[in-house]
């Protein structure tokens, strides 16, 4: 619904369209998130179309990873998906529409005319666009049974004004544009028809994208006009054209920078997705200098007037503190869940769980905090790193055998208590604790580094963490 000024009265609707050619790339996922969130704030609805047109490139392991991916990210959708290739019929009638009403015609022009027309415009270095051969041609010059292709008849004179909520006021001239294919010689639709079909009938107010699609919108407003004139109730959708994501160094966003598939973020890299939600939200978006935001927060405080127009840069570093952030605010037992399987089939979960809160202090992602874990599984005798080793030499290990005779009788198997009978010994040895507490971390952990000693020791539990002990001491000589 338009008023009489001519914006939208609606309430809000937004979408997200991908295409299931690949994985949910990151500059995906921030599409997506804007427009879940600019709905969430407006109290309108988000929805999902899947663009799988391109039937060679389009796969179901790509459809899942797309799903999967925002499902993980935790943006729902208000209706089930549509699928773009299951409405080829409507596609269809829209552009007999326009062909009827005298909004497109039938072009009869054949590739080596078509190929004839660019080469000389290449050579005048005209821009390379369809002339208009047959837009005032009646289809009975054609010879009988000759193809052709459908071509909407885009306005010559004039120019047309968007007032993007990003970019501002974007004004083309209309003699840039061309009569381009509604549907091809077999009777197919292209993305451009489907798209603007498409966002009308799902009733899109507002199409949120990368600043890549801005062109498009100009060539795609002439539909939506046409149809307002066969039919009415075809209102120009209010367009957003964000900035792209560039890389670390100002460059195209690469493999290289991080422009990875959602999945790789969770599984390669151990990323939380509340880590993830909260850099992409922030990417390119401000609201003041504040940095964090819970999902509720980021609802209340966005809007599509704190996007800049300028390209955002991926800075993975700062996801990765970000996401270090997140993991030490995580629930303890929520993090163990997720870190068993990396640990393997014998992870206690219990155990795990108690661990985390010396655990998370100081990893950067979940593979790390996995990694850190895996000492309390660790079976005996314990794999033992260069500098593990290097650490544990005779002398270490002789003093590894006193050390476990007075842990032994230590009654209280306590942080305090741990920590009070070792500096004791160590100071009877005149040794400064860490001649004693690294051999001994080497010894309990195959490793150099861990979480505080006495925590190791109270986690391993009495048994295990003598076992360890002895088992290093016994080697000495």
């Amino acid at each position: 619904m338009a008023s009489e000024s001519g914006a939208r009265t609606d309430a809000v609707v937004t979408r997200f369209a991908p295409s299931p050619t690949g994985f949910l790339h990151i500059g995906g996922a921030r599409t997506a998130l804007f427009n879940w969130l600019f709905a969430r704030h407006h109290g309108g609805k988000t929805l999902l179309r899947i663009e799988d047109t391109d039937r060679k490139r389009s796969t179901q392991e790509a459809i899942e990873a797309i799903l999967d991916g925002l499902d993980w990210l935790g943006l729902d959708y208000d209706e089930a998906p549509v699928f773009q290739s299951e409405r080829g019929s409507r596609h269809v009638e829209v552009a007999e529409k326009l062909l009827e009403h005298g909004f497109a015609y039938k072009c009869y022009a054949t590739q080596e005319e078509l190929e004839e027309m660019r080469a000389a415009q290449r050579a005048a270095k005209q821009p390379i666009r369809y002339d208009g051969r047959w837009r005032h041609r009646d289809a009975s010059e054609a010879p009988l049974g000759t193809p052709f292709v459908v071509r909407l008849k885009t306005p010559e004179e004039g120019e047309t004004t968007i007032e993007d909520k990003v970019q501002g006021k974007v004004i083309v001239r209309n003699e840039e544009l061309d009569d381009y294919i509604l549907l091809r010689a077999d009777g197919t639709p292209t993305y451009m028809l489907a798209v603007v079909v498409d966002d009308h009938d799902m009733g899109v107010t507002h199409i949120i994208r990368g600043d890549d699609h801005l062109n498009n919108a100009f060539r795609q407003l002439p539909i939506y006009r046409a149809m307002e004139q066969i039919e009415g109730g075809w209102p120009d959708p209010i367009y957003a054209h964000i900035p792209l994501i560039h890389g670390s160094d100002g460059a195209k966003l690469s493999k290289r920078h991080g422009a990875l598939g959602v999945e790789s973020y969770r599984d390669e890299m151990g990323i939380l997705p509340e880590a993830l939600f909260n850099y992409l939200l922030r990417l390119g978006w401000g609201h003041g200098d504040r940095e964090e935001f819970t999902r509720e927060e980021a609802i209340d405080a966005f809007d599509i007037d704190g996007v800049g127009k300028s390209a955002s840069r991926f800075d993975l570093k700062k996801l990765e503190h970000l996401n270090g952030h997140y993991i030490r605010q995580a629930d303890d037992a929520r993090l163990a869940q997720i870190c068993a399987p990396m640990i393997g089939t014998n992870a206690d979960l219990d155990l795990l769980t108690r661990a985390m809160p010396v655990l998370k202090v100081r990893a950067k992602n979940l593979l790390e905090l996995a990694e850190g874990a895996a000492f309390l599984f660790a079976k005996r005798p314990l794999e033992l790193t260069e500098k593990a080793a290097e650490l544990l030499d005779g002398e270490a290990r002789q003093r590894l055998g006193l050390l476990s005779a007075r842990l032994k009788a230590e009654n209280s198997w306590t942080i305090e208590a741990l920590e009070a009978t070792t500096k004791a010994f160590a100071e009877e040895l005149e040794l400064g604790l860490g001649k004693l507490a690294q051999p001994l971390r080497a010894a309990l952990t195959g490793t150099t580094t861990s979480p505080g000693i006495f925590d190791v020791l109270v986690l391993l539990g009495r048994e295990e963490a003598l076992a360890r002990i002895d088992a290093q001491a016994a080697a000495a000589g």
